[in-house]
């Protein structure tokens, strides 16, 4: 399986999220970090990315005669590059949306399911409809990932909880004739 097909699963997104940031984790972890998915399919989630080399182990122990792996993340398998992207067809990008989509929807019903303080957490879910050229365009996304980049080479410690970022980004309407 390429890595476009296992990072288009909700799941396996899912994991690969909770693997950020440089951690080393069990499937057992992982599973206490999933409680809505079925330990099974963690673990069977965990052996795809791991047979596709998003996943590597990071050492072994015995515990109570079985063998307990702890996985790290290749970050730098872990992405879909812009020429793959750029030679996606249309429905590559819905399918990709649609696992974004249930990505999201997922993560954030599993932190309603906590019983959390959204307004303490400062949980935002805003949309702006915003004008603009393909300068500025370019200027802005270039910004976002200026700020965005700086902070996601943040690593796991007791006073950093993590967080799921999304910038959703589409033109929602077609450009006049004439470009005007």
């Amino acid at each position: 399986m390429d890595t476009v097909d296992l990072l288009l699963h909700p799941v396996r997104l899912r994991i690969v999220h909770a693997m950020s940031g440089g951690r080393t984790l069990t499937t057992s972890q992982l599973c206490a970090l999933l409680p809505d998915v079925s330990k099974a399919t963690v673990y069977r989630h965990v052996g795809l990315l791991a047979d596709g080399g998003l996943l590597v182990t990071d050492g072994e122990q015995r515990v109570r005669g079985a063998v307990e792996r702890r996985y790290r993340l290749q970050r730098a398998r872990a992405v879909i590059d812009a020429d793959t992207a750029a030679s996606a067809s249309l429905e590559d990008h819905r399918r990709g949306f649609a696992t974004a989509m249930a990505t999201l929807l997922a993560e954030f019903n599993a932190y309603l399911d906590r019983d959390p303080d959204p307004a303490a957490d400062l949980v935002g879910y805003r949309q702006h409809a915003l004008w603009l050229s393909q300068a500025e365009l370019a200027e802005m996304i270039s910004e976002m990932r200026e700020v965005i980049v700086s902070r996601m080479g943040n690593e796991p410690s007791p006073e950093r909880t993590r967080h799921l970022l999304s910038p959703i980004l589409f033109p929602a309407e077609e450009p006049p004739a004439g470009g005007q």
